[in-house]
């Protein structure tokens, strides 16, 4: 069965949406009306969308954006956390503080950077949807990817309380908790690594990008109003809670 959403007259930010689920996000918010903005350091090439080079790790690159926004005269209505970095799938012991610190910068606070900008643009408004990627990482802690289930860990309780200081609003903040997904990301690990995952799902397979962006845009419609402050699994039935 196929659903479709009608986002005309809004805009949407997606970081990280030059592939992978940011990609998949971006295209389905498009097809269904929504003026699409992509924030991504890689080029992108997605009819239908806008493109901006920012790394969210950067203040400067985000007021850069949202004031050529701005200038277009747009304004921001939903907006998809979604720029990522894995890192090595290694132990702890081996990984340099340049790497787990990079996984920190880009997850957790590009996430906080953005929000921290973007959200006051919402609070005039009176409303908006704020989806934060999160991970099944982040609910459970894997090992071999210990910085990065700490940062998604970060980001799934930063969901949490952000929800509750804006429930005055009609801004919803949810977070989606994706097991492995079917993108580059997940495939650089080597075949080895994505054997081992798709050998403990229960479903037997890695999700579709596809799948992720339906429960985006679901959360960003009218039919998710009620939802705010909570953790959607995307897992395949890995998630243990």
């Amino acid at each position: 069965m196929s659903i479709s959403y009608d986002f005309s007259g809004q805009t949407a930010i997606v970081t990280g949406g030059a592939r992978g689920i940011g990609r998949a996000i971006a295209s389905l918010l498009s097809v269904s009306g929504a003026s699409v903005w992509i924030w991504d350091v890689e080029p992108v090439d997605l009819a239908g969308t806008q493109s901006l080079t920012v790394d969210v790790t950067k203040r400067d690159d985000i007021s850069r954006a949202l004031r050529e926004m701005a200038d277009a005269g747009t304004r921001v209505d939903i907006l998809i956390n979604d720029a990522g970095h894995l890192g090595p799938y290694a132990s702890f012991e081996t990984f340099a503080p340049d790497e787990w610190e990079q996984i920190v910068q880009v997850n957790l606070l590009g996430m906080l950077n953005v929000t921290h900008q973007v959200l006051p643009l919402m609070r005039q408004a009176g409303k908006g949807r704020i989806v934060n990627m999160g991970s099944l990482a982040g609910k459970e802690g894997l090992p071999g990817l210990a910085a990065y289930s700490a940062a998604s860990g970060g980001v799934i309780a930063f969901t949490k309380a952000l929800s509750r200081e804006v429930n005055d609003t009609d801004i919803r903040v949810n977070c989606i908790a994706p097991g492995p997904i079917d993108t580059r990301m997940i495939r650089d690990l080597g075949n080895q690594t994505v054997d081992a995952m798709i050998s403990a799902s229960p479903v037997g397979r890695l999700g579709d990008p596809k799948e992720v962006a339906a429960l985006a845009a679901w959360l960003c419609s009218d039919a998710s109003a009620f939802n705010t402050g909570a953790v959607f699994d995307m897992s395949g039935g890995r998630a243990r809670y």
